[in-house]
């Protein structure tokens, strides 16, 4: 018996600085995570701090739709 909505659900995490100043020169790419979440716990957007491969520093990484 499935269930038509699942608790835990797969999100994408992007990078915000990378986005708003359009990455630099040298580099190709933004940086991107995969997690999950539970939707009950977690009603509005996820927002962790990771390390970016592009900026080499940890900063904010959002979540963003599939």
């Amino acid at each position: 018996m499935a269930k038509g909505k699942d608790v835990r659900v797969t999100v994408i995490l992007e990078c915000t600085s990378c986005v708003r100043k359009g990455v630099n020169r040298i580099s190709t790419g933004i940086s991107r995570y995969t997690t999950q979440k539970n939707r009950h716990n977690t009603p509005n957007r996820l927002e962790l701090k990771k390390f970016c491969s592009y900026c080499y520093k940890h900063t904010i990484h959002g979540e963003i739709k599939k």
